[in-house]
């Protein structure tokens, strides 16, 4: 058994390894001496510690600096190319599929429209975009190193979607499902947790304590991020506001309850109003748009406006620093905007809404599918926490 005093200095170069690890990626290149006085880590520990992560590959040397006075240092860059993780946003309608290096850069990416909604279909479509990835892996260090799945419905926190009312899935162990059969770290989290994760990582959340974020799809579901972190709430489950009602007798939602804002404000509502005009998809529609069509406008205004009701109840409820509105409904951003504006304007209180900001995803269609993958990076960046 190991003493108390060897514990504990086993715990600190795990804490000092891990603490270099992360100077390295969020500053390269960077030198030693640099990372020293980032971290407040003496020079020896920062060499000590720099070597082992040179011969595990995670980082590189790339050559001499700039020289402040004496020898030029040697300037240390993060192996973002060491690894690769799959990250997938499991729609109710689609799968995207993205291959990504350390850094979560996109290497390859796979999108395929789902017309069948049975579990064995989606699943059988879901490993054939996952196999497709894994053989455009470049040769590296780790392979790869897990995947990450966004998928709709409420999902625990062993990787199963309990309810996907969408999909008309129930008791789905999806998590073990892709485990056993790639033998690989797999962490599978609500659709819109993931988009949170993603904006929060590599888009316009960057910097923002307290967010909102809805996916607008098929369905509306939505990932909080409150004082930085994202939150769950106590059983998991946190997030679906998409069935808030907003109307106390209004439309029968496949959800069981009445009245689901996502009936009314999703692209599937915004689909079902469209349909007696002849278009069939949301691309279908923005293209109308595009050209000025009168009813397609007034449809999109109309959806706007009960995006509005539902984001004003957001507001006067979490008080957030910012809602942001994903996924596909991002892409109609100019014809929507003005709507929730004035709807927000009208209903929000006043006191609460003074300094929120109402953005649209910076990475549009892709917050999910690359918070997703994040969550596989994370997971495996983990494991260093050791070295």
């Amino acid at each position: 058994m190991k003493s108390k005093a060897t514990g504990d200095l086993a715990l600190v170069k795990k804490m000092n390894s891990y603490i270099v690890f992360h100077c390295i990626r969020k500053h390269s290149p960077v030198s030693r001496a640099q990372i020293s006085e980032l971290t407040g880590l003496n020079k020896a520990t920062v060499s000590s510690l720099v070597n082992e992560l040179l011969e595990n590959n995670l980082v590189i040397e790339i050559g001499p600096g700039e020289s402040s006075g004496g020898r030029k240092p040697v300037l240390l860059l993060f192996n973002e190319r060491a690894g690769y993780a799959i990250g997938v946003d499991l729609g109710v309608n689609y799968i995207r599929s993205v291959l990504v290096d350390l850094n979560g850069n996109i290497i390859e990416e796979r999108y395929e429209k789902l017309k069948q909604k049975q579990r064995e279909l989606a699943f059988d479509t879901l490993t054939a975009n996952i196999d497709a990835l894994i053989k455009q892996v470049p040769d590296s260090t780790y392979g790869i190193v897990g995947i990450g799945v966004g998928a709709p419905g409420i999902v625990d926190q062993d990787g199963n979607i309990l309810f996907a009312p969408n999909m008309k899935w129930r008791e789905v162990p999806l998590q073990s499902m892709l485990s056993e059969r790639y033998q690989l770290p797999v962490i599978i989290d609500n659709e819109a947790n993931a988009g949170a994760q993603g904006e929060q990582k590599y888009g316009a959340g960057q910097g923002i304590r307290n967010l909102v974020y809805l996916s607008v799809g098929y369905g509306i579901g939505s990932g909080m991020i409150l004082d930085k972190e994202l939150y769950k709430g106590t059983s998991g489950f946190s997030g679906e506001l998409g069935h808030l009602s907003i109307s106390f007798d209004g439309k029968e939602c496949s959800c069981g309850n009445l009245g689901c804002w996502e009936l009314y404000a999703s692209e599937k509502a915004l689909l079902e109003e469209a349909s007696h005009l002849g278009y069939e998809g949301l691309d279908e529609l923005i293209a109308a748009a595009q050209l000025g069509n009168e009813d397609v406008l007034k449809l999109f205004d109309h959806i706007g406006r009960f995006l509005g009701i539902g984001i004003a109840n957001i507001i006067n409820t979490l008080n957030p620093d910012c809602v942001m509105i994903g996924n596909r409904m991002s892409s109609a951003e100019q014809w929507i905007m003005p709507a929730i504006q004035q709807t927000v304007q009208q209903r929000a209180l006043s006191f609460h809404s003074e300094a929120l900001k109402i953005l649209f995803a910076e990475l549009k269609e892709h917050s999910a599918v690359r918070g997703a993958a994040h969550y596989a990076i994370d997971r495996f960046y983990e494991q260093f926490k050791a070295i």
